[in-house]
């Protein structure tokens, strides 16, 4: 039996309530740990509980200050490290990516994204493709729409 392990790792999110976004969307999708990194907020928190919906309290989370140590600590355990990020010539179109298990998504500060140091650690970069006149979703969204294409691969 294949490791299907799916985990997420929130670097540097500055918003409570996009916290409990990505905590009640993990949920919905299946995944098996939230990794929250830097200056991202953990619960308890009024603000996460208001939009994670109590998803907090049964979804598996770790804080660790350092993003980098923690993905190099999961890179040696077999995990693919997967940036959602827009990164012009080195991302991969998220609807012609395809999932490699065990992974972990990093998502990355809304009006920054990822830093070069994180980028540099991933396996792979991969993209939403944008159609309007704004180049990124909120990261909430974001999220959504990727843990939707990987968990139909689990």
């Amino acid at each position: 039996m294949s490791d299907r392990r799916f985990y997420v790792i929130c670097q540097n999110i500055r918003s409570l309530f996009n916290v409990g976004a990505i905590f009640r969307t993990a949920d919905c999708f299946g995944v098996d740990k939230i990794f929250l990194t830097g200056i991202t907020g953990c619960p308890p928190r009024k603000e996460i509980s208001k939009v994670a919906l109590g998803a907090e309290t049964w979804i598996a989370w770790e804080y660790h200050r350092q993003a980098a140590r923690l993905i190099k600590k999961l890179k040696a355990e077999g995990v693919r490290i997967v940036a959602l990020e827009q990164v012009r010539g080195k991302s991969v179109d998220l609807n012609k990516w395809r999932p490699r298990f065990p992974l972990a998504i990093i998502l990355g500060y809304e009006p920054k994204g990822l830093p070069a140091k994180l980028l540099a650690l991933a396996d792979q970069v991969v993209e939403i493709p944008m159609f309007g006149k704004k180049e990124s979703l909120n990261v909430g969204v974001a999220f959504g729409i990727a843990a939707n294409k990987i968990a139909h691969k689990i």
